[in-house]
């Protein structure tokens, strides 16, 4: 049998990868495969690859399809294609919240569950974004296929792009992509612009905290990988992150008042003395990563007074000729993806051996002295965002129960979180606050079974070291965006609280319901369904 490149399961979107997309399909006989699609199931199953289907079918939750004719049109898709190992279907529509409709990654954790296949070792393989979130998610590869309906920006969002499925699979084997067809997208939009040349200097921007530079990582890697060296510009709240991140030569760290949550005034003998700097930096070409609120606008402009000819960045608002590449997205994407989307835009797609995880570079120092023997579970209460963080008196019941149930818990914080610290450890938990560097959180991170956090730069850094996570997570800002990356990740609170989409700092509503809610026999049960899982 032949090997099939480490994979050992393609999980097939249906409905425009597997056959024709035909909209609230009941009838069976409008069943038609597309093109490759029986001949690569049937090569994949000749690989030793297990096969199965994960598909949303909202036409079921809006009354279009019963449960019979979904039955009928299975039967007739296992016709053409044999049996799958797995079949996992969303019956809901974007109203019910579930986790199992696609971009969320319930789908591929229950495939991949059912099948006994790491996730690390899944192939989500669809027509749309919805997919490739669903398995970067979850923490399965991607590949993308486009069709007529897929949209341009998702194609320069996905981290794999196939022409066809049986490209698909031949990246799935070797991970390179063979010669094909060009891929094409409805709208007419270009595919991102020609690979920049490899003598070039570039510089990254991401002068914000901690958790918004580790989303960067596999965008900064990406252009790492045909740059000739890369220089981070980093602000002093992401320092400590941006040095562990792969792929950065050399960090040039600056305030930034048009981006900083405290910033100073903006005034021209500042701007001047940066822009020097930057100048001495000399770098041929420019990445600006922001986030979907953020303008990168003005960090062009300053870019460009230092005689840098090549700026890339997002942006919806006109940008003049301050941009040479103007990059827009769904902003429904996941940080990490967006980012990577940006750098794929700019010239610098990622490199088919790099899954997109978030990473940082080790070795990581040695904590045994600090965390001891034996298997621990980490919480950690705080948050630069009060709206974010979790009421400590329900932080110090969680760290109680969790040892009632047998777990050993670190508490973490930072040296401003001594006292919360202190007080939601307990009797119970192990108080950490205040005695870690940065660099030092990520090893007891990457020893811990689960972290317990809020939405916060060490939920990423979890993410980055391979730990699962339950996420405690304000609906401020969308879930989709800065949920955990590709890691196992069970959410808990109100997702429909009234402070949702707002973006607000400090929690305007009493009570802080989206979080206070959540119980400790809540957390006790995420904790055992992750750790479980892993």
């Amino acid at each position: 049998m032949v090997s099939a490149g480490g994979y050992g399961a393609v999980l097939f979107d249906r409905d425009g990868t597997l056959i024709e997309d035909v909209p609230y399909l009941g009838d069976p006989a409008a069943v038609r495969p597309m093109p490759h699609a029986v001949a690569t199931v049937t090569r994949a199953r000749g690989y030793g690859l297990k096969v199965g289907v994960v598909t949303n079918q909202s036409g079921v939750g809006r009354g279009l399809v019963d449960a019979a004719q979904l039955a009928a049109v299975r039967r007739r898709v296992e016709q053409f294609f044999g049996p799958f190992d797995t079949w996992q279907t969303c019956p809901h529509t974007d109203a019910d919240e579930c986790q199992c409709r696609k971009p969320r990654p319930g789908l591929v954790f229950a495939a991949a569950a059912e099948l006994g296949v790491a996730l690390d070792r899944c192939v989500v393989v669809g027509d749309i974004g919805a997919d490739i979130i669903a398995a970067q998610t979850a923490g399965a590869a991607a590949v993308l296929v486009p069709t007529d309906q897929t949209r341009a920006a998702e194609v320069a969002a996905a981290p794999v792009v196939a022409a066809d499925l049986a490209q698909a699979l031949d990246w799935i084997r070797s991970g390179h992509l063979t010669e094909a067809a060009p891929i094409t997208v409805a709208d007419g939009a270009p595919l991102p612009a020609p690979a920049p040349q490899e003598s070039e200097h570039v510089l990254a921007v991401r002068p914000d905290s901690a958790g918004d530079v580790l989303v960067t990582g596999p965008a900064i890697r990406a252009i790492a990988a045909r740059a000739a060296r890369v220089t981070l510009w980093c602000g002093s709240r992401g320092r400590a992150a941006a040095e562990l991140l792969p792929g950065i030569d050399e960090l040039f760290e600056a305030a930034v008042p048009w981006l900083d949550p405290r910033p100073t005034p903006v005034n021209a003998p500042d701007v001047e003395a940066l822009t020097g700097r930057l100048r001495d930096v000399d770098a041929q070409r420019a990445v600006i990563f922001t986030s979907f609120h953020q303008s990168a606008l003005p960090t062009a402009l300053v870019l460009r007074l230092a005689g840098i000819d090549h700026v890339s960045a997002i942006s919806t608002d006109y940008p003049g000729s301050l941009l040479t590449v103007r990059h827009q997205v769904d902003e429904d994407l996941p940080e990490p993806t967006r980012a990577l989307s940006l750098a794929q835009a700019a010239g610098y797609p990622a490199p088919p051996c790099d899954d997109g995880r978030l990473r940082v570079r080790g070795p990581l120092p040695d904590v045994s002295a600090r965390v001891g023997r034996g298997s621990y579970v980490v919480l950690h209460p705080g948050s630069n965002v009060p709206a974010r963080a979790c009421p400590p008196q329900r932080c110090a019941e969680f760290v109680a129960d969790l040892r009632a149930a047998g777990w050993r818990v670190l508490v973490t914080g930072g040296r401003a979180e001594t006292a919360l610290t202190a007080y939601v450890a307990g009797q119970e938990g192990e108080d950490l606050g205040g005695r870690l560097t940065f660099a030092e959180l990520a090893a007891v991170l990457a020893g811990a079974d689960c972290l317990v956090v809020g939405n916060t730069g060490p939920a990423h850094l979890a993410a980055a070291v391979g730990t699962p996570v339950v996420s405690l997570f304000a609906p401020t800002v969308p879930f989709a965006r800065w949920g955990p990356h590709g890691v196992p990740v069970v959410r808990l609170g109100d997702a429909m609280a009234p402070c949702r989409d707002t973006r607000a700092t400090i929690c305007p509503v009493p009570g802080h319901p989206c979080l206070s809610t959540v119980t400790a026999t809540d957390v006790v049960a995420a904790v055992e369904k992750l750790t479980c899982e892993s």
